[in-house]
C-alpha cells in the first residue's frame, strides 16, 4: 500500500514539474502565449480634437497588456472612436466624433469578453 502511494505522489509532483516548466518555457501569460500576443489596432484618426465626447469607462476582469489591448481593438473597431486603456486603473477613456451612449459602449466591451460601466 505505501508503494502505491509513493509512486502516486511521484506522478503528480513530476506532473506538477512537467506543467511548471513548460509553461516558463513558453512564456506564457494570462490571454495566450507571448509569442500570440494581440496586435494592437488604431484608429484613422488620432487627432484627439477631432473627439469631442469622452467617456470614462471602468473595465473589470483585465489582468495584462493582452486584455488591454483586446479592449482597445474592439473600441477602434467601431466608427469615430479612439479610446486608451490604462491597464493600472482598470479604465479606458473613449474619445467620440459622435455622442453613443455609455451602455452601448459597455456592450462593445461585453463582446470582447471584459465587464465594463460607466464610471
Amino acid at each position: 500500500m505505501q508503494i502505491v502511494l509513493i509512486l502516486v505522489l511521484t506522478a503528480a509532483v513530476c506532473a506538477a514539474l512537467y506543467v511548471t516548466v513548460k509553461r516558463f518555457r513558453r512564456g506564457s501569460a494570462c490571454c495566450g502565449d507571448i509569442a500570440q500576443k494581440t496586435q494592437r489596432t488604431q484608429s484613422a484618426d488620432r487627432d484627439p480634437k477631432h473627439y469631442p465626447y469622452t467617456v470614462t469607462l471602468r473595465i473589470r476582469g483585465m489582468t495584462c497588456e493582452n486584455c488591454a489591448r483586446r479592449v482597445e481593438n474592439a473600441l477602434h473597431a467601431e466608427e469615430g472612436i479612439l479610446a486608451k486603456v490604462d491597464l493600472s486603473r482598470g479604465t479606458a477613456t473613449v474619445r467620440m466624433k459622435t455622442e453613443r451612449a455609455p451602455r452601448e459602449l459597455c456592450s462593445i466591451v461585453a463582446r470582447a469578453g471584459y465587464m465594463a460601466e460607466e464610471m
